[in-house]
């Protein structure tokens, strides 16, 4: 289901373009206010969860997934390239696979990492809040990939459509109502946190009903992905 020539094609395609500078910025960012927190509040509960909510799970997260997905697929619908892998006898199951690889090592890398660091460094009395965001940085940084990678075979705006999703619904909406917890992949990943570092980021949602829409998001949008890509036109065209 992998293959390692799409492997190291969608790795150059992501580090040799400017979306690989910020893949290395906003951790630095991230880990950077955590040691100024930590020096201006010391060991702060409220100001770890500021840190490492909003701005970490919230912003630095979800971006690293759209930096990372929408450098493997929309760029190469764009210069055309993506046609020269729709012409090999390869699975297009394979070639969504094997990008979202590179996408799940860019989280690992830029979002999964930094939190732990970061997590760490504000609160070191407590490791697990650094292990719990760090988890659900994965596991939320995967379902995000997922469903830009969709978007990416869909249009050739999939960053500004991936921009407004978060700032309107994960952002805005999710921030004034209340109900969006069950449709939204931040909170699912917030309830994963609640569970292993013992905090209270969101209220009555299920760990079990957290963990199955990610799985679902996560399969979904593999699934919807290599779907399009079989219908593609090879020249490119949406």
């Amino acid at each position: 289901m992998i293959s390692r020539t799409i492997v190291r094609l969608g790795a150059r395609s992501i580090f040799g373009r400017w979306r690989g500078v910020l893949l290395f910025v906003l951790p630095v960012i991230l880990v950077g206010l955590a040691g100024l927190v930590r020096g201006l509040a010391g060991e702060d509960t409220d100001a770890t969860e500021h840190v490492l909510y909003g701005l970490g799970l919230v912003v630095v997260v979800p971006m690293v997934a759209l930096l990372a997905t929408s450098g493997l697929l929309a760029a190469e619908i764009d210069d055309g390239a993506i046609a020269y892998l729709l012409a090999k006898p390869v699975s297009r199951y394979t070639i969504v696979a094997s990008k979202l690889v590179v996408a799940l090592l860019c989280i690992v890398a830029f979002g999964a990492l930094p939190m732990l660091v970061a997590g760490f460094v504000l609160l070191p009395s407590s490791p697990s809040v650094g292990v719990g965001f760090a988890v659900a940085a994965l596991l939320g940084g995967t379902a995000y990939c997922a469903i830009f990678a969709w978007l990416s075979v869909l249009t050739r705006h999939a960053v500004v459509f991936g921009l407004v999703y978060l700032l309107i619904w994960e952002g805005l909406l999710g921030g004034l109502l209340d109900g969006i917890r069950w449709l939204s992949v931040t909170r699912w990943s917030a309830e994963v946190v609640d569970r292993i570092a013992d905090l209270e980021l969101v209220r009555n949602l299920s760990l079990a009903y957290a963990l199955i829409a990610l799985v679902v998001v996560m399969g979904g949008g593999v699934w919807l992905t290599g779907r399009r890509l079989q219908a593609f036109n090879l020249t490119g065209d949406e």
